[in-house]
């Protein structure tokens, strides 16, 4: 059976795939990407055996791209997120902000109450 949930570590490599975009997502942008906004290091290998598990459960999708010189001829594997894949983070936010909506603590404090 395959998995249809995501863990943080994948919502969070998926969220940083669809804010670099078509043309940026790459592992090594992906990593650069993921420090800047956490202020932590990541190994390239997590990048990819995460990337490699979301393609297998059909929440991302990879293509290679022409090489360049600048790469020293090396092509680019870009991933895109899949419909499916932004079904799964839907849902997971929806999940997550009903859940902050009925921590009292801070539910009102953050604006959330208004959000469904």
């Amino acid at each position: 059976m395959i998995e249809t949930r995501i863990g943080d570590f994948e919502e969070t490599l998926m969220l940083i795939v669809g804010i670099l975009g078509e043309s940026d997502a790459y592992a090594f942008r992906i990593a650069k990407a993921f420090e800047q906004r956490t202020g932590r290091s990541i190994s390239i290998g997590s990048i990819h055996s995460t990337l490699d598990r979301l393609e297998t459960k059909g929440f991302v999708r990879s293509s290679l791209q022409n090489a360049t010189s600048e790469r020293g001829d090396r092509k680019k594997r870009i991933f895109v997120i899949t419909a499916s894949g932004k079904r799964v983070l839907k849902e997971s936010m929806e999940f997550k902000v009903q859940l902050w909506k009925e921590y009292p603590a801070f539910a009102g404090k953050l604006g959330l109450t208004g959000l469904s």
